[in-house]
């Protein structure tokens, strides 16, 4: 369940908010005047998030790849490199 705190509460409670994203590696939802505003989260939270979506874009256009038949198998990829190793 996410945790929802008011935008007051960044000024008022940060430390509380920064031990419970660090503790539970989730966000903070943040409100201003009653409405969704803001998400905080560590940075170790943030970097492996940001981590999954380049993650998720390498194997997008790794598919692209093999949708456009622009693929080659294992073996012949690993081969060129062995070849342009030793040359």
């Amino acid at each position: 369940m996410p945790k929802i705190r008011p935008s007051s509460d960044l000024r008022n409670k940060y430390n509380e908010i920064s031990e419970f994203c660090h503790e539970y590696s989730e966000p903070v939802y943040i409100t201003k005047n009653g409405q969704g505003d803001l998400a905080v989260m560590s940075i170790e939270t943030y970097e492996r998030l940001t981590g999954k979506f380049e993650l998720y874009r390498l194997l997008d256009e790794g598919m692209e790849y093999v949708e456009k038949h622009k693929a080659i198998p294992a073996e012949e990829a690993f081969k060129q490199v062995e070849d342009e190793l030793t040359e």
